[in-house]
Protein backbone atom coordinates (compact mmCIF):
# COMPACT_ATOMS: atom_id res chain seq x y z
CA UNK A 1 0.00 0.00 0.00
CA UNK A 2 2.84 2.42 0.86
CA UNK A 3 4.41 1.69 -2.52
CA UNK A 4 1.15 2.43 -4.34
CA UNK A 5 0.51 5.64 -2.40
CA UNK A 6 4.11 6.77 -2.93
CA UNK A 7 3.82 6.12 -6.66
CA UNK A 8 0.54 8.05 -6.91
CA UNK A 9 2.02 10.97 -4.97
CA UNK A 10 5.12 11.01 -7.20
CA UNK A 11 2.92 10.94 -10.31
CA UNK A 12 0.78 13.85 -9.10
CA UNK A 13 3.87 15.81 -8.11
CA UNK A 14 5.29 15.08 -11.56
CA UNK A 15 2.16 16.52 -13.18
CA UNK A 16 2.67 19.73 -11.19
CA UNK A 17 6.34 19.98 -12.15
CA UNK A 18 5.39 19.16 -15.73
CA UNK A 19 3.03 22.13 -15.66
CA UNK A 20 5.85 24.37 -14.46
CA UNK A 21 8.09 22.93 -17.17
CA UNK A 22 5.50 24.00 -19.74
CA UNK A 23 5.78 27.55 -18.45
CA UNK A 24 9.56 27.36 -18.87
CA UNK A 25 9.30 25.89 -22.37
CA UNK A 26 6.95 28.66 -23.46
CA UNK A 27 8.87 31.57 -21.94
CA UNK A 28 12.56 30.67 -22.13
CA UNK A 29 12.77 30.86 -25.96
CA UNK A 30 11.17 34.32 -25.79
CA UNK A 31 13.56 35.51 -23.08
CA UNK A 32 10.69 35.95 -20.59
CA UNK A 33 10.64 35.41 -16.84
CA UNK A 34 9.13 32.16 -15.57
CA UNK A 35 8.06 33.89 -12.34
CA UNK A 36 5.95 36.78 -13.59
CA UNK A 37 3.46 37.54 -14.94
CA UNK A 38 1.00 34.85 -13.88
CA UNK A 39 0.06 32.08 -16.28
CA UNK A 40 -1.92 33.52 -19.16
CA UNK A 41 -3.11 32.78 -22.68
CA UNK A 42 -0.29 33.41 -25.16
CA UNK A 43 -2.82 34.75 -27.67
CA UNK A 44 -5.12 37.12 -25.74
CA UNK A 45 -3.20 37.54 -22.43
CA UNK A 46 -6.18 36.23 -20.47
CA UNK A 47 -4.93 35.48 -16.92
CA UNK A 48 -5.75 31.90 -16.00
CA UNK A 49 -7.89 31.24 -12.94
CA UNK A 50 -6.96 28.47 -10.51
CA UNK A 51 -9.19 25.87 -12.13
CA UNK A 52 -7.64 26.61 -15.54
CA UNK A 53 -4.22 25.78 -14.12
CA UNK A 54 -4.82 22.23 -12.92
CA UNK A 55 -2.32 19.96 -14.72
CA UNK A 56 -3.85 17.82 -17.45
CA UNK A 57 -7.42 18.16 -16.14
CA UNK A 58 -7.76 21.83 -17.11
CA UNK A 59 -6.71 21.09 -20.69
CA UNK A 60 -9.32 18.35 -20.88
CA UNK A 61 -12.02 20.51 -19.29
CA UNK A 62 -11.30 23.38 -21.68
CA UNK A 63 -11.12 20.93 -24.60
CA UNK A 64 -7.76 22.31 -25.58
CA UNK A 65 -8.95 25.88 -26.10
CA UNK A 66 -8.63 29.19 -24.26
CA UNK A 67 -11.81 30.03 -22.32
CA UNK A 68 -11.61 33.67 -23.40
CA UNK A 69 -10.53 33.77 -27.06
CA UNK A 70 -11.06 30.09 -27.97
CA UNK A 71 -7.58 29.84 -29.49
CA UNK A 72 -6.08 26.37 -29.52
CA UNK A 73 -3.89 25.19 -26.63
CA UNK A 74 -1.31 22.89 -28.17
CA UNK A 75 -0.96 19.19 -27.44
CA UNK A 76 2.49 19.87 -26.05
CA UNK A 77 1.01 21.06 -22.73
CA UNK A 78 -0.80 17.86 -21.69
CA UNK A 79 1.87 15.62 -23.22
CA UNK A 80 4.69 17.24 -21.23
CA UNK A 81 2.68 17.07 -18.00
CA UNK A 82 1.75 13.45 -18.67
CA UNK A 83 5.33 12.50 -19.58
CA UNK A 84 6.84 13.97 -16.40
CA UNK A 85 4.04 12.55 -14.22
CA UNK A 86 4.37 9.08 -15.74
CA UNK A 87 8.18 9.05 -15.51
CA UNK A 88 8.16 10.18 -11.89
CA UNK A 89 5.60 7.50 -11.04
CA UNK A 90 7.73 4.82 -12.73
CA UNK A 91 10.86 6.01 -10.92
CA UNK A 92 9.06 6.00 -7.56
CA UNK A 93 7.66 2.50 -8.19
CA UNK A 94 11.05 1.08 -9.23
CA UNK A 95 12.92 2.83 -6.42
CA UNK A 96 10.68 1.30 -3.76
CA UNK A 97 11.04 -2.14 -5.33
CA UNK A 98 14.84 -1.89 -5.54
CA UNK A 99 15.22 -0.19 -2.13
CA UNK A 100 16.92 2.84 -3.67
CA UNK A 101 17.41 5.76 -1.23
CA UNK A 102 15.19 8.80 -1.55
CA UNK A 103 17.98 11.01 -2.88
CA UNK A 104 18.67 8.53 -5.68
CA UNK A 105 15.03 8.66 -6.77
CA UNK A 106 15.03 12.46 -6.49
CA UNK A 107 18.09 12.65 -8.73
CA UNK A 108 16.50 10.40 -11.36
CA UNK A 109 13.33 12.49 -11.25
CA UNK A 110 15.31 15.67 -11.82
CA UNK A 111 17.14 14.04 -14.73
CA UNK A 112 13.83 12.95 -16.28
CA UNK A 113 12.46 16.50 -15.87
CA UNK A 114 15.52 18.00 -17.58
CA UNK A 115 15.50 15.46 -20.43
CA UNK A 116 11.81 16.04 -21.18
CA UNK A 117 12.44 19.79 -21.26
CA UNK A 118 15.48 19.50 -23.51
CA UNK A 119 13.68 17.09 -25.83
CA UNK A 120 10.83 19.56 -26.36
CA UNK A 121 13.11 22.57 -26.78
CA UNK A 122 15.16 20.78 -29.42
CA UNK A 123 12.05 19.49 -31.20
CA UNK A 124 10.41 22.92 -31.30
CA UNK A 125 13.40 25.26 -31.65
CA UNK A 126 16.45 23.07 -32.42
CA UNK A 127 17.88 24.56 -29.23
CA UNK A 128 19.66 22.92 -26.31
CA UNK A 129 20.35 25.85 -23.95
CA UNK A 130 23.62 25.99 -22.04
CA UNK A 131 21.61 27.09 -19.01
CA UNK A 132 20.22 23.53 -18.81
CA UNK A 133 22.96 21.29 -20.20
CA UNK A 134 26.03 22.66 -18.41
CA UNK A 135 24.54 23.04 -14.89
CA UNK A 136 22.77 19.72 -15.46
CA UNK A 137 26.09 18.01 -16.19
CA UNK A 138 27.74 19.60 -13.14
CA UNK A 139 24.84 18.59 -10.90
CA UNK A 140 24.95 15.07 -12.29
CA UNK A 141 28.63 14.79 -11.41
CA UNK A 142 27.99 15.99 -7.85
CA UNK A 143 24.99 13.65 -7.51
CA UNK A 144 27.03 10.67 -8.70
CA UNK A 145 29.87 11.53 -6.29
CA UNK A 146 27.50 11.79 -3.31
CA UNK A 147 25.87 8.48 -4.23
CA UNK A 148 29.26 6.78 -4.20
CA UNK A 149 30.12 8.32 -0.84
CA UNK A 150 26.81 7.19 0.63
CA UNK A 151 27.28 3.62 -0.56
CA UNK A 152 30.76 3.52 0.95
CA UNK A 153 29.58 4.75 4.34
CA UNK A 154 26.58 2.41 4.27
CA UNK A 155 28.95 -0.55 3.75
CA UNK A 156 31.27 0.79 6.47
CA UNK A 157 34.12 1.10 3.95
CA UNK A 158 34.30 4.86 3.33
CA UNK A 159 36.57 5.66 0.38
CA UNK A 160 39.88 7.37 0.95
CA UNK A 161 40.58 10.80 -0.58
CA UNK A 162 42.83 9.08 -3.14
CA UNK A 163 40.03 6.71 -4.15
CA UNK A 164 37.62 9.64 -4.39
CA UNK A 165 40.04 11.52 -6.65
CA UNK A 166 40.58 8.44 -8.82
CA UNK A 167 36.87 7.79 -9.28
CA UNK A 168 36.20 11.48 -9.96
CA UNK A 169 38.94 11.47 -12.60
CA UNK A 170 37.38 8.45 -14.30
CA UNK A 171 33.96 10.11 -14.36
CA UNK A 172 35.42 13.33 -15.79
CA UNK A 173 37.14 11.31 -18.52
CA UNK A 174 33.81 9.60 -19.26
CA UNK A 175 32.10 12.99 -19.58
CA UNK A 176 34.81 14.25 -21.92
CA UNK A 177 34.74 11.06 -23.99
CA UNK A 178 30.95 11.30 -24.44
CA UNK A 179 31.21 14.90 -25.60
CA UNK A 180 34.17 14.13 -27.88
CA UNK A 181 32.15 11.41 -29.61
CA UNK A 182 29.69 14.02 -30.87
CA UNK A 183 32.50 16.45 -31.73
CA UNK A 184 34.25 13.73 -33.76
CA UNK A 185 31.08 12.98 -35.72
CA UNK A 186 30.54 16.70 -36.20
CA UNK A 187 34.08 17.08 -37.56
CA UNK A 188 33.77 14.09 -39.92
CA UNK A 189 30.45 15.41 -41.23
CA UNK A 190 32.10 18.80 -41.86
CA UNK A 191 34.95 17.17 -43.80
CA UNK A 192 32.48 15.30 -46.01
CA UNK A 193 29.68 17.83 -46.50
CA UNK A 194 31.40 21.13 -45.67
CA UNK A 195 28.46 22.21 -43.56
CA UNK A 196 27.45 21.88 -39.94
CA UNK A 197 25.48 18.72 -39.27
CA UNK A 198 25.41 18.45 -35.48
CA UNK A 199 25.23 21.32 -33.03
CA UNK A 200 27.52 21.83 -30.07
CA UNK A 201 24.48 21.53 -27.80
CA UNK A 202 24.34 17.81 -28.60
CA UNK A 203 27.93 17.40 -27.32
CA UNK A 204 26.99 19.14 -24.07
CA UNK A 205 23.89 16.94 -23.81
CA UNK A 206 26.06 13.83 -24.14
CA UNK A 207 28.29 15.21 -21.38
CA UNK A 208 25.19 15.60 -19.21
CA UNK A 209 24.14 12.01 -19.90
CA UNK A 210 27.61 10.69 -19.06
CA UNK A 211 27.67 12.70 -15.83
CA UNK A 212 24.44 11.10 -14.66
CA UNK A 213 24.59 7.65 -16.26
CA UNK A 214 28.28 6.97 -16.79
CA UNK A 215 29.90 6.33 -20.16
CA UNK A 216 28.12 2.98 -20.82
CA UNK A 217 24.73 4.54 -20.07
CA UNK A 218 25.49 7.57 -22.25
CA UNK A 219 26.63 5.34 -25.13
CA UNK A 220 23.45 3.30 -24.80
CA UNK A 221 21.42 6.52 -24.93
CA UNK A 222 23.38 7.57 -28.02
CA UNK A 223 22.75 4.24 -29.76
CA UNK A 224 19.05 4.30 -28.97
CA UNK A 225 18.83 7.93 -30.06
CA UNK A 226 20.50 7.23 -33.39
CA UNK A 227 18.20 4.27 -34.07
CA UNK A 228 15.13 6.31 -33.14
CA UNK A 229 16.28 9.21 -35.32
CA UNK A 230 16.87 6.86 -38.25
CA UNK A 231 13.39 5.41 -37.88
CA UNK A 232 11.86 8.90 -37.85
CA UNK A 233 13.91 9.81 -40.94
CA UNK A 234 12.64 6.70 -42.77
CA UNK A 235 9.04 7.56 -41.86
CA UNK A 236 9.49 11.13 -43.11
CA UNK A 237 11.12 9.85 -46.28
CA UNK A 238 8.06 7.67 -46.90
CA UNK A 239 5.79 10.74 -46.82
CA UNK A 240 5.30 11.99 -50.41
CA UNK A 241 5.43 15.66 -49.39
CA UNK A 242 8.90 15.13 -47.91
CA UNK A 243 10.19 13.61 -51.16
CA UNK A 244 9.17 16.41 -53.52
CA UNK A 245 12.68 17.88 -53.40
CA UNK A 246 15.77 15.72 -53.03
CA UNK A 247 17.91 18.69 -52.04
CA UNK A 248 15.30 19.85 -49.52
CA UNK A 249 15.21 16.41 -47.94
CA UNK A 250 19.00 16.22 -47.75
CA UNK A 251 19.13 19.54 -45.91
CA UNK A 252 16.22 18.82 -43.59
CA UNK A 253 17.25 19.14 -39.94
CA UNK A 254 16.19 16.58 -37.36
CA UNK A 255 16.44 17.25 -33.61
CA UNK A 256 19.16 14.79 -32.57
CA UNK A 257 18.92 16.12 -29.03
CA UNK A 258 15.30 15.00 -28.81
CA UNK A 259 16.26 11.46 -29.75
CA UNK A 260 19.23 11.48 -27.37
CA UNK A 261 16.91 12.57 -24.55
CA UNK A 262 14.52 9.72 -25.34
CA UNK A 263 17.45 7.31 -25.31
CA UNK A 264 18.63 8.86 -22.05
CA UNK A 265 15.29 8.21 -20.37
CA UNK A 266 15.36 4.56 -21.45
CA UNK A 267 18.98 4.23 -20.34
CA UNK A 268 18.25 5.81 -16.95
CA UNK A 269 15.34 3.47 -16.25
CA UNK A 270 16.41 0.21 -17.89
CA UNK A 271 20.02 0.77 -18.93
CA UNK A 272 21.68 -1.72 -16.60
CA UNK A 273 19.59 -4.78 -17.64
CA UNK A 274 19.88 -3.78 -21.32
CA UNK A 275 23.68 -3.48 -21.09
CA UNK A 276 23.90 -6.73 -19.10
CA UNK A 277 21.77 -8.55 -21.68
CA UNK A 278 23.94 -7.20 -24.51
CA UNK A 279 27.14 -8.32 -22.76
CA UNK A 280 25.71 -11.82 -22.26
CA UNK A 281 24.59 -11.96 -25.88
CA UNK A 282 27.96 -10.76 -27.18
CA UNK A 283 29.86 -13.22 -24.98
CA UNK A 284 31.64 -10.70 -22.74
Amino acid sequence: MIRILGTIFAGLLGLAFGSFLNVCLSRWPQGESVVSPRSHCRNCDHTLSWWENIPLLSWLALRGRCRNCRSSIGWRYPLVELAVGALWAVIAWRSYYAFFPLEFAAGMMFLAWVLVGLAVLDAEHLWLPNAMTLPGAALGFVWWFLQGEQVGWALHVPPTPWEDAEEAGKRILAILAAALLILLIRWIYWLIRRREGIGLGDAKLMALLAAWLGLPGALLAFGLGVVLGALVAVVLLAIPAARTSTEGWALKKLPLGTFLCAGGVVSALWGQPIIAAYLRWSGF
